[in-house]
């Protein structure tokens, strides 16, 4: 099954749009999933400026690239983050911020939803962003978390979302989470709990990204399977993990990325431990024929290598395709 492979701009917006979609071109590459960061995609410029999504659109036709998705993930970690503190004034625009944590929030739902607006204009499906969290906090369960504090923490997301929803719904979008740590769906029961705190409305699914599942030691085939419906859109990341010395643990110990003492890092896609033909045989399973996209995360590796032989490495299982028959139906006899 033939899908487009896409590639995430979101660790190139330190380039200019143009040159992202001259490289990207030139490796291959048959679209963007355009990040709402750096020059890539600023939201309150498509809004406000008449010409602006057009020479979006000019730009990538120049390079004979399309858009199905983008990317809100830095604006909508705001959302339902607590506490709000200077890692978010690190990533926010800083027209988002203010010095009252309940005011970000709101200005980040409110651009959220300009952002399936922006989608719309783009002819783009799917924004792919995070929730934050009001409960992420609680993990380590220490302070004790009563049930009613966590339940209130899913009530607090459904609260916050349902009004995003409702625009992406009247703008033909959908809403794509990615299911990672610091978010309100993480691994598997805290996703069936998100998708049933907002009613399991059609506009929310989930963008599947492999390579925060492994280091949690989650199945991400399994997850395809489990969550068939909901697989809104799909990130090929990877991560190695490296647990075993007695040393390294799974919470990497507070060490910058690509540090040897870590107990796993984000690697080159292809080059870490995610299992990724059966993932793919799992995605034609359940008939997913959206955009695959590539996200380079790589400390140890530079991006100009790392984004065209990942773009190799995924064509190849891209291009599995079902058979039209069972291979048995040849022992036939009749």
């Amino acid at each position: 099954m033939t899908r487009p492979i896409t590639l995430f701009t979101g660790q190139w917006a330190d380039l200019p749009f143009e040159e992202v979609c001259r490289l990207a071109s030139e490796w291959g590459y048959e679209g963007l999933e355009i990040a709402t960061w750096g020059d890539h995609l600023e939201i309150d410029k498509a809004l406000s400026d008449p010409g602006y999504v057009k020479r979006k659109l000019e730009t990538l036709e120049k390079y004979n690239l399309k858009v199905w998705t983008i990317s809100n993930h830095l604006i909508s970690q705001a959302i339902c983050d607590h506490p709000i503190d200077e890692r978010h004034k690190g990533i926010l625009p800083s027209r988002l911020w203010s010095d009252d944590a309940e005011q970000v929030r709101q200005n980040a739902a409110e651009e959220t939803k300009n952002t399936a607006r922006v989608a719309a204009l783009l002819g783009a499906s799917t924004v792919v962003g995070f929730t934050g969290s009001s409960i992420w906090h609680t993990v380590a369960m220490f302070p004790p978390a009563s049930q009613a504090m966590i339940d209130r923490g899913y009530e607090d997301f459904a609260e916050r979302f349902n009004p995003i929803l409702d625009v992406f719904e009247q703008e033909g979008v959908r809403f794509a989470h990615e299911v990672h740590p610091s978010e309100i769906a993480y691994d598997y029961h805290t996703t069936v709990k998100t998708l049933e705190a907002i009613g399991h409305r059609a506009s929310f699914g989930l963008n599947w990204d492999p390579s925060h599942m492994v280091w949690q030691q989650l199945d991400p085939a399994g997850f395809i399977l489990d969550f068939a419906d909901r697989i809104y859109h799909v990130d090929c990341k990877d991560a190695k993990v490296r647990i075993g010395d007695g040393r390294r643990g799974i919470l990497s110990s507070h060490l910058a990325w690509a540090d040897p003492k870590r107990g796993w890092d984000f690697v080159s896609t292809g080059r870490g431990d995610v299992p990724w033909e059966d993932c793919f045989r799992a995605l034609n399973h359940i008939g997913y024929d959206g955009p695959i996209s590539i996200e380079w995360e790589d400390a140890g590796m530079d991006r100009l290598m790392g984004a065209p032989e990942a773009l190799a490495y995924i064509s190849k299982l891209n291009a599995i395709t079902p058979p039209a028959a069972a291979f048995d139906a040849a022992f036939s006899s009749e």
